[in-house]
């Protein structure tokens, strides 16, 4: 049986009282994402002043409006994608920090954070997922959907029960222990408050299960260390620019969880790949697969250099706590949710998150 929910239900309405976002008091600099730089008059003139080239971003950088590229790119990031000095970006930041922090400004950074109280509608299943979709930073759009129904009719195959959701409301003790994975489902742009951000972490820890798609670690700039650091253990870099979709092999490993055995050991598909600071194998991830860098050209925007070497991997499993975690970087063009390989990937990865499934400590 499947239930889902595009928008849970409100019970009571919090929104004006969201007391700990993330950033609410964090005091100006290049460090803040630029979104909260552009939503402050005075801010944004010190950095139009120092960096003109600000004029001529294009429209997703400068939305003052969730979803946009703002929350998901500092100043600073800003600033080197527009080759600014150093002595020019620690020239704005020492005037950035001379500016109060007003209730105008907390308003701001909090408004795209949820605080509504959440009823969700829950069935008795042999597993129940709760797919979170909330969308602050870059819109995956067509490829949400596609994920969604892909991990629905999975779920129907399994008889497992599904509630969708894009509010962060729902990541309270009560909501979470009630499900026994959460799939972020392109999740990109910071999107928890911190009570939020603890509930989730005790669930993981608790022993819950976690599947991350594509978006959910595709951000430029993570506020939140645990999920970076720990959850996914690696952090994203860049991917290819021209083209941004390439044809690449995918090789699939032996692994302690046994995720990916049914597969075949590889195979081509197109997609956007990512390349991640360190390969999370550094931090005890067990790898389930890897891409071939001889098979697409991993540079991307101003010829950045996206190689990783022989070791890039792309969808991975680790266990945080008593708890399960599985990342998949596949997954920008909806045509990869009907992928055979892919779809029995997911499968796996949910059958494994949803169970005491093996990991590598």
């Amino acid at each position: 049986m499947i239930v889902a929910a595009a928008m849970v239900t409100p019970v009571t309405s919090l929104a004006a009282e969201i007391i700990d976002c993330p950033l609410r008091d964090a005091p100006y600099s290049v460090e803040l994402p630029f979104i909260d730089i552009l939503n402050n008059p005075q801010a944004k003139a010190i950095a139009e002043s120092k960096l003109p080239g600000i004029s001529g971003l294009p429209e997703m950088m400068t939305r003052t409006e969730v979803p946009s590229f703002g929350t998901i790119m500092s100043l600073r990031n800003i600033a080197g994608m527009l080759r600014a000095p150093g002595e020019t970006v620690e020239a704005i930041d020492a005037e950035l920090a001379k500016l109060e922090v007003t209730d105008a400004d907390r308003m701001s950074r909090c408004k795209r954070y949820d605080a509504d109280l959440q009823k969700l509608p829950v069935a008795d299943a042999k597993a129940r997922l709760l797919v979170f979709t909330k969308i602050n930073g870059f819109d995956h759009g067509p490829s949400v959907t596609a994920a969604t129904e892909a991990i629905r009719k999975i779920a129907e195959q399994q008889g497992w029960a599904v509630t969708v959701s894009n509010n962060g409301g729902i990541f309270t003790p009560a909501i979470l222990q009630q499900f026994d994975a959460v799939i972020w489902n392109n999740v990109s742009g910071d999107a928890l408050t911190l009570s939020q951000r603890k509930a989730f972490e005790d669930y993981i820890n608790g022993g819950g299960g976690y599947v991350g798609i594509h978006g959910s670690g595709g951000d430029t700039l993570y506020l939140w260390d645990w999920y970076a650091n720990t959850l996914l253990g690696a952090r994203f870099i860049g991917h290819p620019a021209d083209p941004q979709f390439q044809d690449a092999r995918i090789n699939v490993e032996a692994t302690s969880s046994g995720i990916g055995k049914s597969l075949m050991p590889g195979w081509n598909m197109e997609d956007e790949w990512y390349s991640f600071r360190e390969s999370p194998r550094l931090n005890g991830a067990d790898v389930i697969a890897t891409l071939d860098e001889s098979t697409y050209v991993p540079v991307g925007y101003s010829g950045q250099d996206l190689r990783m070497g022989e070791d890039h991997p792309i969808v991975w499993s680790r266990c945080i706590g008593a708890g399960r975690a599985f990342y998949s970087a596949i997954g920008h063009r909806p045509e990869v949710y009907q992928d055979a390989n892919n779809l029995s990937l997911i499968q796996q990865a949910l059958t494994w998150a949803t169970t005491d499934g093996v990991c590598a400590r």
